[in-house]
């Protein structure tokens, strides 16, 4: 058992309590850096807890702290974090006294310079490439005269105004508008979810489905376009069963919508001229074809007219083409007299013929034939039938004669086969004890062996184990620091111990130590 020692060591040095000291340690960081700008690389970004908050940590290439984005906070970010993103982070220092911890609470974020915009810009595109969103083969015709046009932007802006109006100036159709924010917070989501939700329209239903969508914003610098990088509607534009027109910003103004869309067009105004075609154009060719095809329909009946009355010269009159016809048709009518007697003549003479052979006495005979093929075919039926039922009877005899000798061989062959079956039991009870036998031996010899090696015997010698907190043997010296919980186990039991310091024995000054006594299995005890 350890010895400890009451020593006196007066000091004027005022002592504070755990809490004390971290109350002071929180207060006076807090104080110290109440707001600070923190420039670093996020990392361990996992988007926001089921709570809402975010905790990530901020880093460059020789330090780290950890920071954390209230749910509050978090919903007023202009960017959502990304892990790897360059940002500088707005906020103040605060410590945990729990966990002696400190952490910086961002309150506001935003990407560090433009460059770094670019930067995530272009590996969002360069994903979106390879993933296939900006493929030409996955893009829509434009129809040429749609009803129905859906526009997705701000309701209250110019852009509505100058589309509306340019619509209405070159082809008016029904336009359906889709109110979203188009900067800020929150923006990218809501024009994702127009673009789907004018998709998700039935043709037929209270809302008419557009025939094409057009996302329109007006100019602004790369953070006020950033909502139309945002992943949601890049891939809402890319899915988008109708086809898409993109008006962001200016003509030099390029987002990632624009690549994704079905059509871009350099201006809001330009969407529109893309979406319709001019009315007043579209009536002026019409009448210029409506023109030319009276007139190529006129000249067609007048060329058709000609060459009808070309052939019509080129036909022979009616009587020629009705003098043979009726020449044919004297003939016939002269020679149908003629014809008619010599029909009637012969046909007389082939009923003479035919009325020669119809004698009575000739009937007779043949009736009296057939009598007699009757009567001997009745004969010869009754005697086969004679013969099948003797044949029949036969058989039913000789079936009738093996049924009756059949349950004598029957009873033969159950015996034979009931002195099989009991030798055969009797030679498996043979086998199977033999066998038990040998497995018996076997285990016998195993259970010798692994008693000879098992560690119980050495303990049976006044040997104990070792073994640690865990467990685990204990198999050097090295292993054991003091104080280390052990389990020693003996041939009749396990007692507990802690390993004491190793050194020398007390000097006899000291007070004597209790002398350990041995424990019973369950209880501890300390090891010297």
């Amino acid at each position: 058992m350890n010895t400890f020692f009451e020593t006196d060591s007066p000091s004027n040095v005022a002592e504070y309590s755990v809490s004390e000291l971290s109350g002071s340690i929180k207060r006076t960081i807090e104080q110290a850096f109440e707001h600070v700008r923190v420039r670093g690389e996020i990392s361990g970004y996992r988007g926001p807890h089921s709570s809402g908050h975010a905790y990530f940590a901020l880093k460059d290439d020789r330090s780290r702290i950890d920071a954390v984005v209230w749910k509050s906070a978090f919903a007023r970010l202009k960017f959502r974090p990304e892990e790897g993103m360059e940002v500088i982070a707005t906020g103040r220092v605060t410590t945990f006294p729990g966990s002696s911890k400190y952490q910086l609470v961002i309150e506001s974020l935003e990407p560090a310079g433009a460059g770094a915009l670019m930067a995530l810009l272009e590996e969002r595109k360069r994903k979106f490439a390879a993933e296939g969103l900006f493929d030409q083969a996955r893009k829509k015709t434009l129809p040429f005269m749609p009803k129905v046009i859906g526009v997705v932007t701000s309701p209250t802006g110019a852009v509505i105004r100058d589309i509306l109006h340019r619509i209405a100036d070159r082809f008016p159709v029904h336009v359906v508008v889709w109110p979203v924010r188009v900067q800020g917070d929150g923006s990218g989501e809501e024009v994702a979810a127009a673009i789907q939700g004018f998709n998700a329209l039935t043709a037929g239903g209270p809302i008419p489905r557009p025939d094409v969508l057009i996302v329109a914003r007006g100019g602004g610098s790369l953070e006020d376009l950033w909502c139309f990088n945002d992943e949601a509607v890049v891939r809402a534009a890319a899915a988008s069963a109708i086809p898409l027109i993109s008006a962001v910003g200016h003509e030099t103004d390029w987002t990632l919508i624009d690549y994704a869309a079905d059509q871009r067009a350099p201006t809001p105004t330009g969407a529109a001229e893309m979406a319709v075609p001019v009315k007043l154009d579209l009536e002026a060719q019409l009448a210029s074809l409506s023109a030319r095809l009276k007139g190529a329909v006129a000249r067609q009946m007048d060329h058709r007219c000609n060459a009808l009355r070309a052939l019509a010269r080129a036909l022979p009159s009616l009587d020629q083409l009705l003098a043979l016809p009726r020449r044919r048709f004297d003939e016939a009518a002269a020679g149908l007299g003629r014809g008619l007697q010599m029909n009637t003549a012969n046909k007389r003479r082939s009923f003479e013929r035919c009325a020669a052979h119809l004698r009575p006495d000739l009937v007779k005979s043949r009736i009296g034939d057939r009598r007699q093929r009757v009567s001997d075919l009745v004969n010869r039926t009754e005697r086969c039938v004679e013969r099948q039922l003797d044949r029949r009877q036969s058989r039913v005899a000789a079936a009738d004669a093996s049924l009756r000798a059949f349950p004598s061989r029957l009873v033969g062959q159950i015996h034979r086969a009931q002195d099989r079956i009991a030798s055969f039991g009797a030679r498996s009870d043979a086998a199977m004890g033999s066998e038990l036998r040998r497995l018996r031996g076997a285990l016998a010899a195993q259970d010798r062996v692994l008693q000879s090696l098992s560690y119980r015997n050495v303990l049976q010698r006044g040997f104990a184990l070792v073994r640690d907190a865990d467990g685990e043997p204990v198999k050097q010296a090295a292993a054991v620091s003091p104080g280390m919980a052990l389990s020693l186990e003996f041939a009749d039991g396990r007692v507990a111990a802690v390993a004491g310091d190793g050194g020398a024995p007390p000097s006899p000054q000291a007070p004597k130590k209790r002398p350990v006594q041995a424990a019973e299995p369950s209880k501890q005890g300390r090891l010297f």
